[in-house]
């Protein structure tokens, strides 16, 4: 039987605000098979969970994050942004999808990459973001799990895919049909979707083939699958 990875987007956020300890571990109790996660690095390097470039949206501080330390985003947020080695150690043996939001070049790639192989979380880690990110990603470790994100019906190059190795392709929802998940698949690749948060939605997603699904809304997503 074909079982979709079912994967909570940013944790929980429709409960508990996204990209916190207590965000990744109400998804993983709400029955999430993995969590994405948001990483960008602070002025000191340290990698941790943030969409955002600046921590206005979450936090009520408008400050970028590449302009603070470790220590000046920990007091600013009251302990809130929780660094890239909590995370791993919060969610255990779960699996993380690790979104790659900002610019990332090979220094930064291997900065992050070095976290995971630091935690021993190798195994169940992978990484995703556009091209340039995950070229970097495979440059730092040739190894690595790679979801491509793709945003258009427009396949990528064959040089490309030769060049990141991707085992997953990974597109908007709104993007994908039956016919896009059959070339998806002729061509080696599991599909991956995001971000989908209604059921007819998230119906038509299973429906149509895919692999994995991204959601804000795990739980829905959990009972649908079940169903």
């Amino acid at each position: 039987m074909r079982t979709v990875t079912a994967v909570a987007h940013r944790g929980a956020p429709y409960r508990v605000r996204e990209n916190t300890l207590d965000s990744l571990r109400s998804a993983l109790r709400l029955g999430a098979d993995a969590v994405e996660i948001d990483v960008r690095l602070t002025r000191d390097d340290v990698p941790v969970l943030l969409h955002d470039a600046t921590l206005k949206r979450l936090w009520e501080q408008d400050r970028p994050l590449r302009s603070l330390s470790s220590d000046e985003v920990r007091g600013l947020t009251g302990g809130g942004v929780p660094t890239f080695a909590d995370a791993l150690a919060a969610t255990g043996d779960s699996r993380i999808m690790v979104d790659l939001p900002g610019p990332v070049d090979v220094r930064a790639a291997r900065t992050i990459v070095d976290v995971v192989r630091a935690c021993g979380a190798q195994e169940r880690v992978y990484y995703c973001a556009g091209a340039e990110a995950m070229l970097a990603v495979r440059t730092a470790d040739p190894g690595a799990e790679i979801a491509l994100t793709w945003t258009t019906l427009a396949p990528p190059r064959p040089g490309l895919l030769a060049a990141v190795r991707p085992r997953w392709l990974n597109y908007r929802f709104g993007l994908v049909t039956r016919e896009l998940t059959a070339r998806v698949h002729r061509g080696g690749h599991l599909l991956s979707v995001w971000t989908p948060d209604t059921r007819r939605s998230m119906r038509r997603l299973l429906d149509v083939g895919v692999d994995s699904i991204t959601t804000n809304r795990i739980d829905a997503l959990c009972s649908l699958r079940r169903d």
